[in-house]
């Protein structure tokens, strides 16, 4: 293969390749118990080590990444409060759909890419996926593009002010084009994350998140094209790192598993791939979701708890991206593991993800209790707001744990193929219990504490659900599977009935 795995066991490019559960890291294990110990001790290390720093450059991206919008908010936000509502709404509601499809809809890689990648006997599969990847996700996202064009009276209906209606539709509506650019951009990122090559992406947005800055300024206030011009730069600063992208897989690395262009193969086989992109936009999708739905009823709350409320959901989202970079190395590792048919280290890399999490859960959440009380002066300095988000944010400390829980073994489901269950178990745990106790207990007495302990609730049900179904997997049966999901998509079989690359 182009790429091996750079500190792990020994790399299996060819699924008939015999195989061994030693790292190269680490010594043969010699006769007595603890020698053994010793062994597994590092390599309980090695793979923790392993993890980490492949999600530090994962989460360092989707961080700048969403310095993108946050920046666009913030700059088209000094022309007036409408403008600033306005921008914030119409990104919040691309979020929720055409981000959905790109962040929930590329997990299809995650699954089929990095099994590709160790386990089919053409390495230019892994481009055939890429393919098809952003075929099925641009028709996915051409779906919530009309929506998009269509979404004034959705607004309405929703009961948003006359000025957001019109005015977010419009701001919509000129963002779609840049939109794609972002679709085809995170699929890529999976394309080089399956090759374990995590960097690159961190390395486009330290060039294009203060060009996008830049862009902004230009085209809201340098060229005058006001609120408009948002949707614009941004979506220029999306393509920009796009085609950056690109150009860092075709001139540097991660182009050796690409083969070329080859439609009549890439658009084959499309349910198998279809199928797990749908899961994921409902897997990822039924949190989120259900996030927004509790800033929906805090601003039923009144004036105090909507302002602390928003204080409270710009740190979970900055903070989230280290549960979510965590979810996306583990992943591909997993993947990458099935699919060199390895199941006892795939198995422990699994549980190592699940540690890890729970390790960088506990200092987050001791980081958030030691400031709960000054926390809020970052944004506001009203006195009610700041000792409002003083008591809530003890409930936002305690799910630390439980969301990186939920992360790294929602990881491992994906890397495994299984979105179905964390779909079916964000459901049942948000919608069916959580998420309307939650709601209950805010206007009988709790306020805004009442909903994020309803979420908080939800997510140590989410957690610990999932690490029981992650430990009790047959791990030889998971293996088996990621070969099978690869020959159902037409990977790793004959090419002799296909086209031939471009």
């Amino acid at each position: 293969m182009a790429e091996s795995f750079p500190s792990s066991v020994t790399s299996t490019s060819h699924p008939s390749t015999p195989n061994t559960e030693l790292t190269l890291l680490l010594p043969k294990p010699k006769d007595g118990d603890s020698d053994r110990i010793g062994l597994t001790y590092r390599q309980w290390l090695g793979e923790i080590w392993i993890l980490t720093k492949a999600a530090i450059p994962v989460i360092l991206a989707y961080t700048l990444q969403n310095s993108l919008q946050t920046a666009s908010v913030l700059i088209v936000g000094r022309l007036s409060p409408e403008a600033l509502a306005t921008a914030a709404f119409s990104y919040m509601f691309a979020m929720a759909t055409a981000w959905l499809v790109a962040l929930g809809g590329t997990t299809a890689l995650d699954t089929l890419a990095s099994s590709s990648f160790t386990g089919s006997h053409d390495q230019h599969d892994l481009g055939i996926l890429l393919q098809r990847g952003i075929f099925v996700l641009t028709i996915l996202y051409a779906i919530i593009a009309v929506v998009w064009s269509f979404s004034e009276p959705l607004f309405r209906a929703l009961g948003q002010e006359e000025f957001i209606c019109v005015q977010s539709s419009r701001f919509l509506q000129v963002l779609i084009p840049g939109g794609l650019g972002y679709v085809w951009f995170e699929a890529t990122k999976k394309y080089l994350q399956a090759q374990e090559i995590y960097q690159p992406g961190t390395y486009v947005l330290l060039v294009t998140s203060p060009l996008n800055v830049l862009l902004n300024w230009l085209f809201i206030h340098k060229f005058e094209i006001g609120l408009y011009g948002a949707p614009i730069a941004t979506g220029i600063s999306y393509w920009v790192s796009f085609l950056l992208l690109v150009a860092y897989t075709a001139f540097v690395r991660g182009h050796e598993c690409w083969g070329g262009l080859s439609p009549r193969r890439a658009i084959a086989h499309l349910w198998p791939f279809t199928r797990l992109a749908l899961l994921g936009v409902v897997h990822v999708g039924t949190e989120w979701w259900a996030f927004e739905i509790v800033a929906l009823a805090a601003g039923r709350l009144g004036t105090i708890p909507l302002a602390a409320q928003s204080v409270i959901m710009t740190a979970d989202q900055i903070i989230n991206t280290i549960p979510f970079g965590l979810e996306v190395a583990t992943s591909s590792r997993i993947g990458n593991l099935l699919g060199a048919q390895r199941p006892r280290d795939a198995a422990r890399a699994a549980h190592c993800a699940a540690v890890l999490s729970v390790l960088a859960g506990a200092v987050i959440l001791g980081i958030l209790m030691g400031t709960k009380d000054v926390f809020a002066r970052m944004f506001n300095d009203d006195e009610r707001v700041v000792r409002l988000v003083g008591e809530v944010m003890p409930f936002v400390a305690l799910f630390q744990i439980a969301d990186g829980l939920n992360g790294s073994c929602g990881g491992v489901l994906r890397g495994m193929g299984r979105q179905w269950v964390g779909a079916l178990v964000n459901l049942l745990s948000y919608y069916g219990g959580a998420l309307p106790m939650g709601i209950y207990l805010a206007f009988h007495g709790w306020g805004l504490g009442g909903l994020w302990f309803g979420n908080c609730v939800a997510l140590y049900v989410v957690g610990a659900l999932e690490w029981v179904i992650v430990g009790l997997s047959k791990w030889d049966k998971e293996a088996r599977r990621a070969i099978e999901r690869l020959q159902a998509g037409g990977i790793g079989m004959d090419e002799s009935a296909t086209d031939s690359p471009l």
